[in-house]
């Protein structure tokens, strides 16, 4: 079996704040079929990227701001057979 890398940018999951919960239980049911099936090996969430320095004197200011459009939001690593080119 092979091991794939699924992962998605910090901002597609965006939807109104009264569906979390649906979202919510929709994710859960993939993860636990994934289970099941026995091709889950580990998932998770990263927290919003938040830039900060902390000074000589402990104050922490936001910044610096990365040059980038895409942060990683979340990722799942499954362990599945490999898909046979036709």
């Amino acid at each position: 079996m092979t091991r794939y890398l699924i992962s998605f940018d910090d901002g597609a999951m965006t939807f109104p704040e009264e569906e979390g919960p649906a979202v919510g239980e929709a994710a859960h049911a993939v993860v636990r079929e994934a289970q099941d099936a026995g091709v889950w090996i580990f998932g998770g969430g990263v927290e919003s990227q938040r830039a900060s320095i902390v000074a000589t004197d402990g104050m922490i200011t936001d910044g610096p701001y990365p040059e980038t459009k895409a942060v990683i939001g979340g990722f799942a690593i499954i362990d599945v057979p490999s898909a046979r080119r036709r």
